[in-house]
């Protein structure tokens, strides 16, 4: 049995282990309060998911890029960490290629080669190449993009190669490609003229289907390239499940959780409204939308984060419409936690952040001495700032 005094002792080493460490750090952060404005906030939780350090929690923000950090939970919610999307050839009766996309962020040009390799050994010549896009509406129009040519703009759909985008430079005063695996295209050269650019990355356009017939001249120029004889068009329609034969079903190389980690490096808006909208579809088949997926990001923030609090009209966090706490923001951080692998990092940092014209965010994990994370959340709202010195603040302490 504990002596009295021995007990309180005890008691009190306890209590003193257990916040005088908190206590110390939260003191440490104090000197950021004056950094924060009033259209600011910032979080700051221990690795015991304490909060530590926090003003502004509450004020719902523009969160920019930070949000593909929700949109990613999203998608491994309703499609799982080792989904892989697939894409189908078919045959129809009179020798047409019909090609049907469901919506793979990572079509390349490189992986379109692969497949004309497997699909030479099903036939040696074809008349039309049949794009089928209709597992997304046409068009997709997304809050926040704009007409531009910056790839930041790509628009979205279910048959897409290269993320919607042309790499290109100009030699010998013509145009050439600027990746050895794609080549350049002479469907593309209008648009190129257009952009009045001598090189760069320019996004295809919805209009007319551009982007989905982009797709359909790649995977031509690489059949023909295999001594295909392509003898008819290249045309938008529908596969007959029941009519047309299914000869080849690509399914991705890489899985969802790949996906997320290159969303999370390049901060591809793209591929974050691409498995944004595939999620909708597994909440309401068949179909999809940006509304399907809208309707899926408010049912997990609800339903699983217990989030209310929340403005949410796409998934890349290029709209201004989007708003989010810090308080909010903190939980999709807790969420996150055990992915946290799959974003940026540098020395103890694992990081997303995000910018648009008078934003800057930042989110993400700080790793210990001993090996936990702290999570934080920094929102920047008040144009000219910046959370450069904020971090070098946070880093410092939580050393």
């Amino acid at each position: 049995m504990f002596k009295k005094p021995a007990l309180v002792l005890l008691i009190f080493l306890w209590i003193f282990y257990l916040f005088y460490p908190k206590s110390l750090i939260a003191g440490n952060l104090s000197s950021l309060s004056h950094l924060i404005g009033n259209q600011d906030a910032i979080l700051v939780g221990d690795p015991e998911g304490r909060v530590i350090f926090s003003k502004n929690v509450q004020k719902k923000l523009t969160p920019a890029s930070i949000l593909k950090i929700f949109t990613a939970l999203v998608a491994f919610h309703f499609l799982g960490e080792d989904h892989r999307f697939n894409t189908d050839f078919y045959l129809d009766r009179d020798s047409n290629l019909k090609v049907k996309g469901y919506g793979d962020p990572l079509l390349l040009s490189e992986i379109l080669d692969e497949i004309s390799e497997i699909l030479i050994t099903k036939f040696v010549s074809i008349r039309d190449i049949v794009l089928d896009d209709t597992y997304f509406q046409h068009p997709i129009v997304i809050p926040g993009i704009t007409s531009s040519f910056e790839p930041y703009d790509a628009p979205n759909g279910a048959l897409c190669v290269n993320f919607n985008t042309v790499n290109f430079k100009r030699k010998n005063n013509s145009y050439v490609s600027a990746e050895p695996q794609t080549p350049l295209l002479p469907f593309v050269l209008p648009r190129i003229r257009q952009s009045a650019l001598d090189r760069g990355r320019i996004i295809l356009s919805n209009e007319k289907k551009e982007v989905t017939r982009y797709t359909g001249r790649l995977l031509q120029y690489f059949l023909e390239k295999k001594k295909v004889k392509a003898r008819g068009k290249i045309k938008i329609g529908r596969v007959r499940k029941e009519k047309d034969t299914l000869i080849f079903k690509y399914v991705s190389r890489y899985t969802l959780k790949h996906i997320v980690a290159e969303l999370m490096e390049y901060s591809n808006n793209f591929i974050a409204n691409q498995i944004l909208i595939a999620s909708g579809v597994k909440l309401d088949p068949p179909g999809g939308t940006l509304k399907k997926g809208v309707q899926a990001g408010y049912f997990f923030a609800k339903k699983i984060l217990k989030i209310d609090d929340f403005s949410f009209v796409e998934g890349s966090g290029i709209s201004r419409k989007n708003k989010i706490s810090a308080d909010s923001m903190y939980k999709v951080l807790k969420k996150f936690k055990s992915y946290h692998y799959l974003m940026r990092h540098t020395d103890r940092e694992f990081y997303k952040t995000g910018s648009l014209k008078g934003i800057r965010t930042r989110a993400g994990y700080i790793r210990s001495r001993k090996g936990g994370l702290y999570s934080f959340v920094v929102m920047i709202n008040t144009p000219g700032k910046t959370t450069s010195s904020i971090m070098a603040s946070l880093l410092a302490a939580l050393g």
